[in-house]
């Protein structure tokens, strides 16, 4: 048994800190004792909780996590908090500061209406922010609208936009939000799905089927290697019937192939592909370096029990060599 910190947010940052990169928490939890213990761990790891709100007399949140050795399977079994951080709680600090000197925002959206208000000042800030698109929730849609990037599960972008397939949906997700960059969808075992808007002046002659072209990528792996490996595509005009157009550029990338014998526990996987890539967006990586770093330090994370233990710190650089 293992006790230890978790949240989307907290893992992703905890993750970004251990990389070497200054990270900051916007959060709330209780003075009780699993509050204190977060509290000891972030700062452990170096991430900055000067912004993070106590309450008195409350409960912090957690989680009852069995994983299931046999079948490879976990069940959580999630006890709520009380109070959620709420937009009043945000008039209470100097959100001005909590955002100076940031590269980008992330949130994890499970509070859409306070996650708003930040997100708000941020783009007041012109400061960028990515969007964890887990499931669709009340008030989603605002924060999808003003975000830069966005990273969704395996079933949100075609629950969001009704269309026929994961590409197509990416590209609707990418046609209903000007303001989007890039959307990557994550896959588990299969790797993830990135499409990355071109704003090449020059557009490619002739259009690209969606589907099509991830089949033609898709040929292109290569099942013998157990690293990470990214196939992209040039620059296309894709098109997917009753959707439209957009110039841009798809990629695919595999996840690292884990023995069996070392994978132990996928808790906080995507929490820790999400830290990654803040990285690598800090670090101006391409996005043919970005997503294979991103999966080599998921896989990392699942080596080990719980979604903290296994995640790599600076000092591993050669363990995360892509």
């Amino acid at each position: 048994m293992k006790v230890q910190g978790n949240g989307e947010a907290a893992n992703a940052l905890t993750c970004l800190a251990r990389l070497g990169m200054r990270a900051r928490l916007m959060a709330k939890i209780a003075d009780d004792i699993p509050g204190k213990r977060i509290l000891e761990e972030l700062t452990a790891d170096g991430v900055d909780t000067s912004f993070l709100m106590v309450a008195q007399d409350r409960q912090t949140p957690f989680s009852c996590i069995v994983v299931d050795k046999s079948m490879r399977t976990r069940t959580c079994i999630f006890t709520p908090g009380f109070p959620f951080m709420e937009p009043a709680d945000i008039s209470q600090m100097d959100l001005k500061s909590a955002l100076e000197g940031a590269r980008f925002v992330y949130f994890d959206a499970r509070h859409t209406d306070t996650a708003i208000v930040v997100a708000q000042e941020a783009a007041a800030q012109n400061v960028p922010f990515l969007l964890d698109a887990e499931k669709k929730r009340p008030g989603l849609d605002g924060l999808l609208n003003l975000s830069d990037y966005v990273i969704c599960s395996a079933k949100f972008p075609q629950a969001w936009t009704e269309a026929p397939s994961v590409p197509s949906a990416l590209l609707a997700i990418l046609l209903r939000l000007p303001k989007l960059k890039f959307a990557i969808v994550t896959l588990g075992e299969h790797g993830c799905l990135m499409l990355e808007r071109s704003s090449d002046e020059k557009p490619p002659t002739g259009e690209e089927d969606a589907d099509s072209l991830l089949r033609s990528l898709e040929q292109e792996k290569d099942d013998s290697v157990a690293r990470p490996m990214c196939i992209s595509s040039k620059v296309v005009k894709l098109k997917a019937n009753g959707i439209g157009t957009l110039t841009g550029r798809l990629f695919v990338c595999t996840a690292e192939r884990i023995p069996p014998s070392e994978l132990v526990d996928t808790t906080g996987a995507g929490d820790a592909f999400i830290g990654a890539i803040l990285y690598a967006l800090c670090m101006n990586m391409a996005p043919e370096n970005m997503l294979p770093f991103a999966a080599t330090v998921a896989a990392a994370g699942c080596k080990e029990l719980g979604a903290r233990t296994g995640l790599p710190r600076q000092t591993d650089g050669v363990r995360l060599r892509f």
